[in-house]
């Protein structure tokens, strides 16, 4: 491959790159999802074995979105990439209900998105 076809190749590639962002629906999408989140008050976040209430796990939620945007798409991958297990310890997140039990973050989100989508 010669040089102008390197840098050909290089300059779509970084278009490609530069335009990997949820669409604005998608991102509405995730937005409503995070803030209802956020608005929960039965339930509390489990990261790393440590208990969060919901409005910390809103806040980081969007803090790791922006640190993982370059790969989110859609609102499936948001939940997918960046609210199912933690990026440094690889465990799982979790939500505990009112009762105590626990399920998978990226279960409760799915459930939590279906909910917010038909308001």
């Amino acid at each position: 491959m010669n040089r102008r076809s390197c840098l050909a190749l290089l300059g779509a590639l970084g278009a490609a790159t530069a335009g990997a962002n949820p669409t604005k629906p998608e991102s509405a999408r995730i937005d409503k999802l995070i803030a209802a989140v956020g608005k929960r008050t039965d339930i509390s976040f489990v990261r790393n074995g440590k208990e969060y209430n919901c409005e910390q796990a809103a806040e980081f939620l969007r803090g790791k979105l922006k640190w993982s945007l370059e790969k989110v798409f859609t609102v499936q991958d948001f939940i997918e990439l960046v609210g199912t297990r933690s990026t440094t310890s690889g465990e799982i997140y979790q939500i505990k209900l009112a009762g105590g039990r626990t399920m998978p973050s990226a279960e409760f989100l799915r459930q939590e998105l279906l909910r917010v989508d038909k308001h």
